[in-house]
């Protein structure tokens, strides 16, 4: 019976974490309906809250073509400003790591080509 209660606890934790997760993905939702807290669009969500009809919408109440294309580049400028850009020094420290790593593939590759060249023409023979 203390086996069911800690698989019970268990369960509870992941119910606990899902819950938690779909609050975070419900958090970046950007809705029309909504008013976000990032940028200027505050404005424009206490209209649509109103009831007072946007330029971007058609009868039927979706975003328009042009609409949702200026949507996407919002969201991609909101997503660039929450980037954390490297510093010159670490960028720099990044690129030498990935240019030695790819020097040492670089070898492994040749030697590794090399010798299976080696090792075709012994058996096959010149």
């Amino acid at each position: 019976m203390a086996e069911k209660n800690r698989r019970d606890d268990e369960f509870a934790d992941d119910r606990l974490e899902d819950e938690a997760f779909d609050d975070a993905v419900d958090d970046d939702a950007t809705d029309e309906d909504e008013p976000v807290s990032r940028g200027g669009t505050a404005t424009r969500s206490r209209v649509a809250k109103a009831g007072e009809s946007t330029s971007k919408r058609t009868e039927t109440g979706r975003v328009g073509f042009f609409g949702r294309i200026a949507r996407f580049f919002r969201e991609v400028v909101a997503e660039l400003r929450k980037v954390i850009w490297p510093t010159r020094k670490e960028l720099l420290t990044y690129t030498a790591v990935v240019v030695v790593f790819v020097a040492v593939m670089l070898a492994i590759v040749a030697v590794l080509d090399f010798g299976f060249a080696k090792g075709v023409l012994a058996v096959f023979g010149n």
